[in-house]
């Protein structure tokens, strides 16, 4: 394995079309058992809501039964987009759940919305009037309560997430460790490259730590490996056209294809492919972005096609639970 690199997984928690959510978190934690088992650094959950496709709405109610189904490997949001919520209250419950497993639980947090303007209002109290846009504040606050922390394994590492030049910005102003997610805008590179120059050492980090996150769907062959992309697809190019769906299967998938369905838009990056070229993709993209750490992220219909993906990665890395 290149020493540079780390490897670890973002997991959406896909619902696959006839699927029920609580099968889709079950798949969660059982993804999350074999990335221990396989060597990965981390696994981070992430949040969406109002959508039949993705089931985890609240990552710190799945990170808890990830972390007491795994043994090594670190375990955190990916993120909690914090807008929606009070700073304090994130504050309490990911300081219980580094008290649960102190040295473990990282605190991913974003700025989007995770889902439509409809859910987002949903999502607030005080419905009356539009939440004012006070992230900047709402992180000071929360990092404050991290900072006086007596017993640092017991808080949370802390991390900002973003796809866009402002979250670059507030990540090397703060000092904090910062994840571009790049399978939602793959022209994050001069946004990563400001956030190294600008970083502001501090108490919380001495230099920079860097991490992007890709999409990559490996198989035994390339075709294979395209094959499962499909799924995918057409879930974006719905999206794209405001219309959410479940995963849907692979054939389902490639007749809307072959019928005239769009091809993934182009500002989209997804490495599909055997192990030698998955590998050869996420280094480069690591390269791109001076990145020590790569988040591999997807979206599969069939759970034990999505668990060989992350073995296939593994071993092609030289992972130590990941074989040849």
């Amino acid at each position: 394995m290149d020493s540079r690199i780390r490897l670890s997984v973002l997991d959406q928690s896909p619902i696959p079309e006839g699927a029920t959510r609580g099968q889709a978190l079950r798949n969660s934690v059982d993804l999350a058992r074999l990335a221990d088992r396989l060597g990965y650094h981390r696994y981070w959950v992430a949040e969406h809501h109002g959508t039949p496709g993705l089931a985890c709405a609240s990552p710190e109610v799945l990170i808890g039964p990830i972390a007491a189904a795994t043994a090594r490997i670190r375990v955190g949001s990916g993120g909690v987009m914090l807008p929606h919520y009070s700073p304090f209250k994130v504050a309490e419950t990911f300081g219980m759940l580094a008290g649960l497993y102190p040295g473990r639980i990282d605190l991913g947090v974003g700025r989007a919305a995770g889902t439509d303007p409809a859910t987002a209002l949903a999502l607030q109290r005080d419905r009356r009037r539009a939440s004012p846009d006070d992230f900047p504040d709402q992180l000071d606050e929360l990092l404050g309560y991290f900072d006086g922390a007596a017993d640092r394994a017991e808080a949370p590492e802390v991390w900002l997430l973003g796809s866009s030049p402002q979250s670059g910005e507030w990540a090397a102003g703060l000092g904090l460790p910062y994840a571009f997610a790049d399978f939602i805008n793959p022209a994050g590179a001069p946004v990563a490259a400001h956030y190294r120059a600008a970083f502001t050492p501090g108490r919380r980090l001495p230099v920079p730590r860097q991490a992007v996150a890709v999409w990559a769907i490996c198989a035994p062959t390339q075709d294979e490996a395209e094959d499962l992309a499909a799924s995918f697809r057409m879930m974006i190019t719905l999206l794209h056209r405001g219309e959410l769906i479940p995963v849907p299967p692979v054939d389902k998938a490639r007749r809307f294809l072959e019928r005239g369905g769009a091809p993934l838009p182009l500002r989209r990056r997804l490495i599909a492919g055997t192990p030698p070229a998955v590998r050869a993709g996420i280094e480069a993209v690591a390269r791109e972005y001076g990145a020590e750490e790569v988040l591999v992220v997807n979206i599969l219909f069939d759970h034990a096609a999505r668990r060989r993906s992350y073995e296939l990665v593994a071993g092609a890395f030289g992972l130590p639970g990941g074989g040849d």
